[in-house]
């Protein structure tokens, strides 16, 4: 299986347990957003250096601190994740799961156009069409909530960076999670130290189940974003942008049939045309490259 094959297969696994978060933050309460985050930030660090211990690549990662570069692009990798863990964790706990699945509807067309602005990727006419009914969509979803819909084009807008930062830095995802990780880990650290001195932490003090809850976040961190580091640096912005959109399928299923949100009639037509902008870039895109593949061999 090649490498991007084997990219596919990373991502596609990275935005499938992406779409089964929500079921898990709200078990966390009465853990507030800040808290969970930092615990998140802090176990994932004891994770990801457990698995830098048994897979020994701190070599690797030492050859990444030589490069004030590299180091650049996994800070601000490490802030925009930050920012995108707490607002979906406070979406979903607040009852806007509809809400932040269409943050992630909107996730791959705004990194599709990332990659054009920031890494030159040139896009079809079609592509073109369906980032137009993109617009529409988010302006017409604006009328319906009398404001912009913020938390999901921060969530999308957060994300899309991240994947970009990623792909810049082109380390391993070992590594990169490592260090952006460390880099946050001060503040939860001291985050989690003010709390607990002040009695306002939860840690412990809700049973042994929650507290094995809060140091599962680690985990359930680490292993998607794994995955999706392997897969941004073995495919194309394009490809992550086309894969995304299974995490907000799953996750808006998820705020219909289990949280029991409700859908407006104007909103109902603001996901429809989302949805119908992912169809065209995805049918174009299965075509291009039938059509690439036809060529190929003639050109051996």
């Amino acid at each position: 299986m090649g490498t991007r094959e084997n990219g596919f297969l990373l991502g596609l696994g990275a935005y499938v347990i992406w779409g089964f978060f929500p079921l898990y933050w709200p078990l966390l309460e009465p853990s507030g957003p800040i808290e969970v985050l930092a615990h998140r930030v802090a176990w994932s660090l004891a994770a990801v250096g457990a698995l830098l211990l048994a897979a020994r690549r701190w070599r690797a990662l030492r050859n990444v601190l030589r490069s004030p570069r590299t180091l650049a692009y996994v800070a601000i990798g490490a802030v925009v994740i930050g920012a995108n863990w707490v607002i979906f964790i406070w979406g979903v706990n607040n009852g806007h799961v509809v809400e932040v699945s269409l943050g992630y509807f909107i996730n791959p067309l705004v990194t599709i156009l990332m990659g054009v602005l920031l890494l030159g990727e040139r896009l079809r006419p079609v592509q073109w069409a369906a980032l137009a009914i993109a617009l529409v969509a988010v302006v017409q979803l604006t009328l319906d909530y009398g404001t912009l819909p913020w938390l999901a084009l921060a969530l999308a807008a957060s994300f899309a960076t991240y994947g970009l930062m990623k792909k810049k830095a082109d380390i391993g995802a070992v590594e990169g999670l490592a260090l952006e990780t460390a880099l946050l880990v001060p503040l939860a650290g001291g985050y989690l130290v003010f709390l607990h001195t002040t009695g306002g932490g939860t840690f412990g003090g809700n049973g042994w189940p929650h507290a094995l809850l809060l140091a599962g976040t680690g985990l359930i961190t680490v292993v998607p974003l794994l995955l999706f580091g392997g897969a941004a640096t073995r495919v194309p912005m394009a490809t992550l942008g086309l894969l995304q959109y299974v995490t907000p399928t799953l996750q808006f299923i998820l705020g219909l049939v289990v949280f029991r949100e409700q859908m407006t009639t104007a909103r109902w037509i603001g996901f429809a045309m989302v949805w119908a902008a992912l169809l065209l870039i995805t049918s174009e895109s299965l075509a291009h490259r039938r059509r690439v593949a036809v060529r190929e061999p003639a050109l051996v």
